[in-house]
C-alpha cells in the first residue's frame, strides 16, 4: 500500500481517488447525482469547518465546505464514511466479567473481554445504581468525571460540559483542570502577565502583521495543518490565508523548529535547525546579545517590568557564572553563534513578532520556553507596538489574530461542584495509582483520592495521556468505568459500561466560536445511528433515576435548550450593538455573519500607553520577569524568573544511539477524532503510524522507506511505517499524535503506531504539572520478522 499526499484544498473525488490509489479497501460510498428527487441538503458545522451534508436514503453521500470557507479542510469531507463505519458502537454494551462479577471484577481484562449487549433501560439501571452505591459507600471523592477531550462542536452538545454539569447536580464529583494542549503556560501566564489573553486572544490581528511586521520569528514552526480546527465550529479559516497574506506583503518568517514543515516552505520560511526542548536557551542567548550590543529597551524595562535586574544579572552570569552568551546557547541548540548574533540583530532593526508555539511548553521545564518568550518580547521593547512583541496560539489553532468579535452565545452551564476537589488533567494516572499522595501543584499542596468509579464522555484518554501500558494498570483500579462513545475507540474498549453516543450530524446545535465570524444552525442531517442517544439525553434520563432530571434539564428539551442559548446570546451582542435575528429566523436560514470586529487590534497596546490606568492583574500591575511569588514557591524546577533547566531526557546528554522522538499535532485528524477514517487510513505506512527519520539515521539502521520500524525504549515499543526524509533533523524522527492504539500485552507492543506507547508521564514542573510529551528519547531499529496485522478498526467481540 502507498501512502496517499493529503494537502488543503482538495475535493471530495480528488480524495477519494487518491484514497483507492492508496489501496485502502474502505467502503466508499457513491456521490449523489445530482437531480434525484429523495436528496436533500443539509448544513451543519464541525471542529473542522461547516460543510452541507448530501443525504440520500438516510444515509449521507456526499459533503460540500461551506462556501465562505477560503480554504476548507479536507477532513471534512470524512464524514460519509466515517459516520457509518463499522466501528460505531450500535448499542449499549456492559464488559463480560464486570456483569458478572461488578465492582469485584478484574480491571486488568479491560480491554481484553468481549462485551454483552443490553437495553438502555438496563444499561442506564445499571450505571445509575452503580453511581449511587459508589456515593453511599465513598462519596463524592470517589467519583471522578473531570471528563476531557475536544468532543464535539455546537453549545449544547459538549460532553465534557453537559458530564460535568450532570455530577455537579447529582453531589459533586472529583474534577480535572488545565489542559492537555497549554496546561504548563496555563497555569504560568497569569503570574506573569495577570490573564492567559495571551493565548485565547484577543492578540495583534493579521492584518497589522501584514502592515507593521517586517519579522516574524516563528518558535516551534509555522503548521497550516493546525489552522484546520477551532473549538465550538468553524465558519471560515483563517490561518493559512493570513500567513501567505503576510507573506505576500513582504513579511519575513524564520521557522525555529527542528522539523521543516511543509507549510513553513510555503511561506519561504528560513529554517534554522534546533536541538529540540533548547527553545530557552537560544532565547536567553539573544536577550544576552542584546544587552551586551546595548540594544536592549532599558526604557521599556524599567518602566513595564518587573525583576529585569535580577534577570539580567542571570544573564550576566551572576548567578552560576555562567555568561548566556551566543557560544553558550550554540552548544546547546546546534545553532551557529554567529547566526544567533545576527539574529538577535534582525530582531531589533526590525518590527518583530515572536510567534511561541503550544508544543513548546509540552517538555520538561516547559513553562521557561513561554517564560523566556515574554522576556526576550521585553528586552526587545516593542510590546505594544503595532506588529511586535509576541503571541502563543498563531499557529496552533483556527482564528488567532482574526478580527477581533465579542459575540457571545453562551454555552450550557456546568454547575458548581459542590465537592470543589480537582487535580491537574494530565496527572490522572498517578491519582489512579496513588491514592492519599500529597503532591505540588501552582503553589498548594494537594491530595489525591481514592477513585471508585470513572465517567468519561467526548475523550479519548487512551491516545492523549503519556506512557499508555503505565495508564493500562491505572486504568485497572477503578471498580467502574463508564464511557460514551459513538466509536469503538482504544477507550471505549477498555470501560465497563459503554453508552453508544450521537455524533453531531445526528442531533442539532448551534456552531460558534470566540474566533470564527459565523454562527450555524446545526440541523440534525439523518437519524441517530445504531441505537445511539444524546449526551443531554442519556444524563437526563440517570439524573431522572436519581431524583434530579428537573435540575439537570431546567425542564428543557433540546430545542427549547437551543433557543434559551440563543436568546442569552442575543441579549449579550445587543449591548455591543449587534443585532441577531430570533431564533426561528436564524434556524430557517441556517447562517448568521456577523459584522466584522477591530482588525486593527494590539494586544497590550493600551497597557503601553497607559501602564496605571490599564496596569496588568499581576501583583506588580506589570509585567513579571522576575516573580516573587513564584519564587516563593520554592520550586526547583520552576526558578522565579525564566532559566535554561537542562530536560532530563535531551540530546545533549544522550546515549549515542538514541533519536529524540517529536510528536506533533498531525494534519489527517484532530489528535485521534478522525482516525478511523479515510484520509488518516490513507496517508499510513503499511498500515502504520509514518515516523519520519532523517537520511542519516536511516542509513546507519539499515531503514528504508516504507520499512516497519520498532520504535523502544525502557516504557515500551511500537510499530511505524518509516518515511525518510530530509526535513527532519538529524538526531530527530517525528510520529503524528493520535493513532489509535493497538497494544498487544501478550507480544508487549503497539502495532500502529501511538508515540504515547514510550513517552514519560511526568509533569512540566511542579508549577504547571502539564503534559510533557515532547521530552522523550528513544532507540529505533527495523522490524525483522513479518509484522502483525493492525486490528484497532476491528469491532471487540460481542457475545450473548
Amino acid at each position: 500500500m502507498t501512502r496517499f499526499d493529503v494537502r488543503m484544498g482538495l475535493t471530495r473525488r480528488e480524495l477519494l481517488q487518491g484514497v483507492a490509489a492508496a489501496g485502502l479497501t474502505a467502503s466508499v460510498p457513491g456521490l449523489a447525482r445530482a437531480g434525484s428527487s429523495d436528496i436533500k441538503r443539509i448544513l451543519t458545522n464541525s471542529h473542522w469547518g461547516a460543510f452541507e451534508a448530501t443525504v440520500k436514503g438516510g444515509r449521507i453521500t456526499d459533503v460540500t465546505p461551506f462556501s465562505a470557507d477560503p480554504v476548507p479542510s479536507p477532513m471534512v469531507y470524512n464524514f460519509p464514511e466515517l459516520v457509518h463505519d463499522r466501528t460505531r458502537v450500535a448499542q449499549p454494551m456492559v464488559r463480560e466479567g464486570w456483569l458478572k462479577s461488578r465492582e469485584r471484577s478484574n480491571g486488568m481484562e479491560r480491554g481484553r473481554e468481549p462485551f454483552v449487549p443490553v437495553d438502555w433501560d438496563t444499561a442506564l439501571g445499571l450505571v445509575a445504581d452503580e453511581q449511587q452505591r459508589v456515593r453511599e459507600l465513598y462519596g463524592a471523592e470517589g467519583i471522578f468525571a473531570g471528563s476531557y477531550g475536544w468532543g464535539s462542536a455546537g453549545r449544547l452538545h459538549y460532553a465534557s460540559i453537559l458530564t460535568n454539569r450532570f455530577f455537579a447536580k447529582g453531589g459533586g464529583y472529583v474534577d480535572s483542570v488545565g489542559n492537555y494542549s497549554y496546561g504548563a503556560g496555563m497555569m504560568l501566564l497569569p503570574h506573569v502577565l495577570g490573564s492567559n489573553q495571551a493565548i485565547g486572544g484577543p492578540v495583534t490581528s493579521w492584518s497589522v502583521i501584514e502592515a507593521h511586521t517586517n519579522l516574524v520569528v516563528l518558535f516551534g514552526g509555522a503548521a497550516f495543518k493546525n489552522g484546520q480546527i477551532s473549538w465550538g465550529g468553524t465558519g471560515a479559516h483563517t490561518t493559512e490565508p493570513a500567513m501567505r497574506a503576510a507573506r505576500a506583503a513582504g513579511v519575513e518568517f524564520i521557522a525555529v523548529n527542528p522539523v521543516q514543515e511543509e507549510d513553513a516552505r510555503a511561506i519561504d520560511a528560513e529554517w534554522l535547525r534546533i536541538r529540540p526542548n533548547t527553545d530557552t536557551a537560544l532565547m536567553l542567548a539573544l536577550a544576552q546579545e542584546l544587552v551586551a550590543t546595548g540594544r536592549a529597551d532599558e526604557a521599556f524595562l524599567d518602566r513595564y517590568t518587573v525583576g529585569w535586574p535580577q534577570v539580567r544579572a542571570y544573564l550576566a552570569g551572576a548567578n552560576d557564572g555562567v555568561p548566556k552568551t551566543p557560544e553558550w546557547a550554540a552548544a546547546i541548540t546546534e545553532i551557529d553563534a554567529g547566526r544567533i548574533r545576527a539574529l538577535a540583530g534582525q530582531m531589533a532593526d526590525s518590527r518583530t513578532m515572536i510567534m511561541t508555539s503550544w508544543s513548546l511548553q509540552r517538555a520538561d521545564h516547559g513553562e521557561q520556553t513561554w517564560w523566556a518568550t515574554i522576556l526576550l518580547a521585553s528586552v526587545l521593547g516593542q510590546i505594544g507596538l503595532p506588529g511586535g512583541g509576541f503571541g502563543f496560539s498563531y499557529t496552533s489553532t483556527n482564528g488567532i489574530g482574526s478580527p477581533v468579535t465579542r459575540h457571545a452565545i453562551p454555552v450550557a452551564a456546568r454547575g458548581r461542584n459542590p465537592l470543589r476537589r480537582s487535580i491537574p488533567v494530565a496527572r490522572i494516572a498517578d491519582m489512579l495509582l496513588s491514592p492519599g499522595e500529597t503532591f505540588q501543584f501552582n503553589g498548594e499542596d494537594r491530595t489525591y483520592p481514592e477513585i471508585h468509579y470513572v465517567h468519561w464522555a467526548g475523550g479519548n484518554p487512551f491516545h492523549h495521556h503519556q506512557d499508555l501500558a503505565r495508564l493500562t494498570r491505572a486504568w485497572a483500579v477503578p471498580d467502574t468505568i463508564v464511557v460514551h462513545e459513538p466509536w469503538w475507540t482504544p477507550t471505549a474498549r477498555r470501560a465497563d459500561i459503554v453508552l453508544p453516543a450521537t455524533t453531531t450530524l445526528e442531533r442539532n446545535d448551534i456552531g460558534a466560536s470566540h474566533r470564527d465570524r459565523w454562527l450555524i444552525a446545526m440541523k440534525q442531517v439523518i437519524d441517530p445511528v445504531g441505537q445511539a442517544r444524546n449526551d443531554f439525553d442519556i444524563y437526563a434520563d440517570l439524573a431522572e433515576r436519581q431524583g434530579f432530571r428537573s435540575e439537570f434539564t431546567e425542564d428543557r428539551d433540546e430545542m427549547g435548550w437551543l433557543r434559551h442559548l440563543w436568546e442569552k446570546g442575543r441579549e449579550r451582542l445587543a449591548l455591543d450593538d449587534v443585532a441577531l435575528p430570533d431564533f426561528d429566523t436564524f434556524w430557517e436560514a441556517g447562517a448568521v455573519e456577523l459584522p466584522v470586529g477591530d482588525a486593527g487590534y494590539v494586544f497590550l497596546a493600551d497597557y503601553r500607553g497607559d501602564p496605571e490606568g490599564f496596569s496588568l492583574r499581576t501583583p506588580s500591575g506589570r509585567i513579571e520577569l522576575f516573580s516573587e511569588t513564584i519564587a516563593g514557591f520554592g520550586y526547583d524546577c520552576c526558578p522565579g524568573h525564566p532559566a535554561w533547566l537542562e530536560p532530563r531526557a535531551w540530546l545533549g546528554a544522550r546515549d549515542g544511539a538514541q533519536l529524540h522522538l517529536i510528536s506533533s499535532h498531525p494534519k489527517w485528524r484532530l489528535h485521534s477524532q478522525m482516525d478511523n477514517a479515510p484520509l488518516a487510513k490513507a496517508a499510513k505506512i503499511n498500515g502504520r503510524e509514518p515516523i519520519m527519520i532523517n537520511p542519516e539515521d536511516a542509513a546507519a539502521r539499515g531503514i528504508a522507506a516504507g520499512d516497519i520500524v520498532e520504535v523502544f525504549n525502557e516504557r515500551g515499543r511500537m510499530l511505524a511505517g518509516a518515511n525518510v526524509t530530509d526535513h527532519v533533523r538529524p538526531g530527530v524522527v517525528v510520529v503524528y499524535e493520535g493513532a489509535w492504539v493497538d497494544h498487544d500485552r501478550d507480544l508487549g507492543f503497539d502495532r500502529h503506531g501511538n508515540p504515547n506507547m514510550v513517552i514519560e508521564d511526568q509533569g512540566t514542573s511542579r508549577l504547571g504539572q502539564g503534559c510533557a510529551a515532547q521530552t522523550c528519547l528513544v532507540s529505533l531499529r527495523r522490524f525483522g520478522t513479518d509484522a502483525p496485522a493492525v486490528t484497532i478498526y476491528d469491532p471487540p467481540a460481542i457475545v450473548g
